[in-house]
């Protein structure tokens, strides 16, 4: 097992370039469950959760083939073999659940364990269910696994989401597609995956409209055709590699950024005394000063603070003057890096969805353990503000959402390295 050994060294200095979004890409890959015909994504981001998608999908009889060192995919479901998503597979990752709406848009049937991921609640997949029951679908929940069932094909409805819901959505949307009838979403989630997805369908052939909004019409058609849909800038990459220079100091560009991802979290950059200025090819991020200071941060869903943004916002605060009270509306037990950054000699007080952070001069090294995706790389950014080494175990999670972090960091000037645990 692989580990990150992270040594506080000054101010960073360069470029990083940012990835296509994992989320988006999680999300159009099943999308070539809805069509014989090939999909091609290009700016792919090269990661462990778009392998085990990627095994997934070949589970079922697609075809995948990653090609120019992974950044382009390419998808073709002509021949679907089995309709069943194993356990075995969809415990890795929730975005598995994904599949279950255009399997049963196109053939009318599908056997979907129920998923796994990362330990940050239980986020259940109700939401997703309701509505393909309000599409005609018929579920049967046994054994761990939803069978899926629409005789004749699913309907369009009128479907009511009691909370924001971005994979609901997802399902939902790429199911609507091939219903009979129009389909209208309310209370959609508005985020730019769900944007993306809907300019790739539509490229497909699907007759969308309202992405962005939080009401999305869809009128079914027949079927769609092959497209080729270039994987939209991932936001999170790009607001986690932002709070480089706001905790080491420098100053870097983060290439393919823009403002409209991260709006919501770069006023909060800026509350803090961290410039964000767009440039011809991206975002440039400085530190003002020697500290930032203290913000109190609520996540909401977009275009709101990301909660996928929260643990690398709270690694910052923590070496803030004053205090910052940072609030989790999205998912409970999404503090459990709080623990490990106080091994670092971080002042959090946790209180159910709640965390004070009172900001000290200066974070020691300490080896400290990843608890998940997003909780992993915040103990790495708080090593490039400790004294001496930061040791984080168990990075087997930061493979999931960030591609070549010891690179993307060494280029600007982090002293970082990957080792196995055994030394």
């Amino acid at each position: 097992m692989d580990r990150i050994v992270v040594t506080g060294n000054g101010p960073l200095s360069g470029q990083i370039p940012i990835a296509g979004a994992k989320n988006a890409c999680l999300t159009l890959m099943p999308a070539t469950l809805l069509s014989d015909e090939p999909l091609t994504l290009t700016n792919a981001p090269r990661l462990s959760d778009i392998r085990t998608m990627s095994t997934l999908l070949q589970s079922l009889g697609a075809e995948v083939s990653a090609l120019n060192d992974g950044k382009v995919l390419a998808l073709s479901s002509h021949g679907l073999s089995n309709h069943t998503a194993d356990y075995d597979i969809v415990r890795k990752m929730r975005a598995s659940i994904l599949v279950l709406g255009p399997m049963l848009a196109r053939d009318g049937h599908a056997v979907v364990s129920l998923p796994g991921g990362c330990a940050i609640g239980a986020r259940p997949v109700d939401l997703h269910l309701r509505a393909l029951e309000a599409m005609g679908a018929t579920l049967d929940l046994r054994d761990g696994y939803v069978h899926a069932e629409a005789r004749g094909g699913l309907k369009g409805a009128v479907v009511d989401f009691p909370l924001v819901s971005v994979g609901a959505t997802e399902n939902a949307l790429m199911a609507a597609t091939l219903a009979k009838g129009m389909t209208v979403l309310n209370n959609a989630a508005r985020e730019p995956e769900i944007v993306d997805l809907a300019r790739c369908l539509r490229k497909m052939g699907a007759q969308i409209e309202g992405e962005g909004t939080s009401e999305i019409t869809i009128q079914g058609v027949d079927r769609l055709h092959g497209a080729t849909h270039p994987v939209v800038t991932d936001r999170i990459e790009l607001g986690t590699y932002m709070l480089a220079p706001a905790i080491a100091g420098g100053e870097v560009e983060l290439l393919g950024g823009t403002l409209s991802l991260v709006a919501a979290f770069a006023e909060k950059l800026e509350a803090a005394g961290v410039s964000v200025t767009e440039t011809p090819t991206g975002l440039t991020v400085t530190r003002r000063g020697d500290r930032v200071r203290a913000v109190d941060v609520v996540t909401e869903p977009f275009p709101g603070f990301p909660t996928d943004l929260q643990a690398q916002m709270m690694a910052l605060l923590c070496t803030a003057e004053g205090t910052s009270v940072l609030e989790e509306t999205i998912f409970e037990n999404r503090f459990m890096h709080a623990p490990e950054l106080m091994r670092m000699g971080a002042r959090i007080d946790v209180h159910g969805g709640h965390a004070t952070v009172t900001g000290v001069d200066r974070l020691r090294g300490a080896p400290v353990m990843a608890t998940d995706l997003r909780a992993s790389v915040s103990l790495i950014l708080a090593g490039l503000a400790a004294e001496g080494e930061t040791i984080v175990s168990r990075v087997y999670h930061l493979d999931r959402g960030y591609e070549r972090v010891e690179e993307k960091l060494g280029n600007v000037g982090a002293l970082i390295r990957r080792e196995r645990e055994d030394g």
